[in-house]
């Protein structure tokens, strides 16, 4: 399923062509929906890629809920923080001097981000 999304990322980028360039970062949206979930995916101006796979049954959170800022007051609405806060945490792991790219992340901030954003999903 995953991989299935991370070809429709790619298809979008491409359809995107130099407009991706132009932007600081980019929400895909919904990419692959099934039965039992729902995958969005969000891309940066650097082409990291962030796949983000829901559970269909969950209604707290919409479409427009799982993008980076909705309109409206972003502190009221539940996931506007989701790809954001996925994205900043991740730049915070690259700009970790100690840190190799390409190696896995062992990095109990960014773990315990994911975990508190799992939690306030489920």
């Amino acid at each position: 399923m995953v991989h299935t999304s991370l070809d429709v990322v790619d298809e979008k980028i491409s359809a995107m062509g130099k407009a991706l360039v132009d932007q600081r970062e980019l929400y895909l949206g919904l990419l692959y929906p099934t039965e039992d979930y729902k995958v969005y995916g969000y891309v940066t101006n650097s082409k990291v890629k962030f796949v983000m796979v829901v559970d269909s049954s969950n209604t707290a959170l919409r479409d427009n809920e799982i993008r980076s800022v909705s309109a409206g007051d972003w502190r009221t609405t539940p996931g506007w923080w989701m790809f954001r806060k996925l994205h900043n945490s991740y730049t915070d792991v690259m700009c970790n001097p100690f840190y190799n790219p390409g190696d896995r992340i062992q990095s109990r901030a960014f773990d315990n981000m994911v975990m508190s954003m799992m939690i306030q999903v489920c």
